[in-house]
Order: C-alpha cells, then structure tokens, then sequence
C-alpha cells in the first residue's frame, strides 16, 4: 500500500558565517537535524523581518551579534521526518552571508522551544551527510562554488540521529 506524503512546510532564515576557512555551525537538538550540525538561524516571529529574524535567531543560537553583508538566495530540502501527523518536511532556506561583530562566545541562553546546545566552527572536511545538515552541506558548496544552486534537494531516506 501506498502511503500518502504529508508535507509540514518549514521556512526560516540561515547565515553563513565563516572564520579562518571555518564555518560556524550549532549543534541541534530538536526537529529532523537532531545531533547533527546545522546552521545558526530558524522561523520567523510573527510580524518580523527576514533580517530581523537573521539577527535573533543567530545572536539565540550562538550568542553572537552578527552583520548581514548579502542576500545568498534560497533553497529548498524534501525528506522524510515523522512529527505531528506529517511523514515529511519541505524546508525553505534563506540564506544569508553574515560577519560575526561580537568579540566572543557566550553560551546560547536555553529557553523553552530552544534547538541549539551551542556553537563551534568547523572545517569542511568534518562534515558529512551523517553529522550534517543539508543547509551545512549547502553552506560549503557556496563556499567553493560562490554559487548556490537552487533546484530542490529531495532525500528518500533521511536519518533523524536520536
């Protein structure tokens, strides 16, 4: 029998932020990229900025205060995650490039709805589509490429590390 996909659509905003050839990533501990790297950034609140988000999310998630330099484009990832009567996710990226302004690390305040257990920098070569999410994978290739390629990004499995 043929299962029918349901489709939760998520949409947020990513940055990409990079040091000395290091990108900085947050570990997730929530949603279809549990304990996996992920991107500094998520949903919007209601009434709020694509920009205004960008700067909330990063300064939640990392700690860091961050410039946006440029609007990178937009992407969008398909894979299978069971939550709430769906059995998939369609996730809308924008992706932002921003510099970091802070002088340092402060520990991500955890509130309740909070999904980052903190921030570190990374090179390419740490990442895989096993520790990584899709955004991580994505924010690399722009990195090399200086191009983002926006056709959508389907997966017929996808693995929720628990």
């Amino acid at each position: 029998m043929l299962s029918i996909k349901k489709f939760h659509r998520a949409f947020g905003v990513y940055g990409i932020c990079v040091k000395e050839d290091k990108l900085l990533v947050i570990n997730k501990n929530r949603g279809p990229y549990t304990n996996r790297l992920d991107l500094p950034g998520g949903s919007l609140e209601e009434g709020e900025s694509l920009t205004s988000a960008m700067k909330r999310e990063f300064k939640e998630e990392t700690g860091l205060e961050i410039n946006i330099k440029q609007n990178i484009g937009t992407c969008d990832f398909i894979l299978p995650w069971k939550w709430k009567g769906f059995n998939h996710v369609h996730h809308i990226a924008v992706f932002y490039e921003v510099e970091n302004i802070s002088d340092t690390f402060t520990k991500p305040v955890q509130f309740k709805g909070q999904d980052s257990l903190g921030a570190e920098w990374i090179y390419e070569e740490e990442v895989s589509a096993n520790n990584a999410s899709p955004l991580v994978m994505k924010a690399f290739e722009w990195l090399r490429e200086k191009e983002l390629d926006f056709h959508v990004q389907c997966y017929e499995e996808w693995i929720v590390n628990t």
